[in-house]
């Protein structure tokens, strides 16, 4: 098994498809097996050991509880601004998300928007890449919600 020390915002690849961190104090460590090739956007596993904050399931709309306009990319902007503002709650940011999972309405809708989503992603939360799970669901509470996210964070001791 490889093990990469995680930084959210600093990685680095060194040799051997390993990412170093420059940070000493970032506690949370990526899992990949040898020899598997380094996903893309995520992490196969994260190892983590501190104070945990979970996020609820967040959906995109704003303190008002408007929706904003753009559909799809649109939603998952304000959807991540909104996990960015409840972990600063909890004294977390991006770089210490350890998990997420994805719930959508319309998995072509969200793999249609990937190379932007992907942009998005990174404009708020960084090069922090957890672990993730994404799941199509047939809907959600909310009836104008095209997806839902829960995310833990793990503060390192």
């Amino acid at each position: 098994m490889t093990v990469i020390e995680h930084v959210g915002f600093q990685e680095t690849i060194v040799s051997d498809n390993t990412l170093k961190s420059p940070a000493a104090n970032m506690a949370n460590q990526v899992l990949n097996p040898a020899g598997w090739p380094q996903p893309k956007g995520y992490a196969n596993g994260i190892k983590a050991r501190g104070e945990m904050v979970f996020v609820g399931g967040m959906i995109g709309w704003d303190e008002n509880f408007k929706f904003p306009e753009g559909g799809f990319v649109a939603q998952t902007k304000q959807l991540l601004k909104n996990i960015v503002a409840v972990l600063k709650e909890g004294g977390a940011g991006p770089e210490h998300i350890v998990r997420m999972t994805w719930y959508v309405v319309d998995i072509e809708e969200y793999r249609n928007c990937l190379p932007e989503l992907g942009k998005v992603y990174r404009a708020v939360m960084g090069r922090s890449f957890p672990a993730m799970a994404l799941v199509q669901v047939k809907s959600l509470v909310e009836k104008d919600a095209r997806l839902e996210i829960e995310t833990t964070a793990v503060i390192p001791d």
